[in-house]
């Protein structure tokens, strides 16, 4: 696949993910809009295929359509900080960063999610009273996990096969 095709690819999933685009006329325009814009970045020149992509590689990890959300509200927020770098005196910058924009104001669960992953990775783990906060808590962390609905079903279906009903 090629560059240009990848962010096409990306931007196609982002829309249809989160419900933006039922109409393949608006996604076509966009596509034009997008042309010009890699002709803005000499995205065809040689080194943009070294290293392999930058987004649509992670989004194969991303399976269920809220961890979908997640990591996409996340790229929908590189794309605006990039263009927001841009010359925004041509109409196809601007008109992908409004598309982008009423995509990513279509996302406030998805960015509050990525927000409190941020926050849990700053989390200082050598802290005295960060560790006693987390003992603290372990009980009913734990015990949140155990009742997720995947662990409910295997308990149901292990009491089924032990059932001689």
């Amino acid at each position: 696949m090629t560059c240009q095709t990848y962010s096409l690819f990306v931007l196609s999933v982002v829309m249809i993910c989160f419900g933006r685009f039922g109409n393949s006329l608006i996604l076509a325009h966009l596509e034009n809009d997008i042309d010009q814009l890699k002709s803005d970045f000499n995205s065809s020149n040689s080194d943009v295929a070294d290293g392999g992509p930058i987004f649509t590689g992670k989004l194969t990890d991303w399976t269920e359509r809220n961890e979908k959300r997640i990591i996409l509200s996340q790229i929908v927020s590189m794309y605006l900080e990039m263009l927001e770098k841009s010359d925004k005196s041509k109409a196809h910058v601007r008109h992908i960063s409004e598309e982008l924009y009423t995509l990513k104001n279509s996302l406030p669960d998805g960015l509050k999610k990525l927000q409190d992953l941020k926050d849990l990775a700053k989390l200082q783990m050598n802290d005295l009273k960060t560790q006693r906060k987390a003992v603290h808590e372990l009980f009913s962390v734990l015990q949140k996990l155990v009742d997720t609905p995947a662990s409910l079903k295997r308990k149901r279906s292990q009491f089924q096969r032990r059932c001689k009903c």
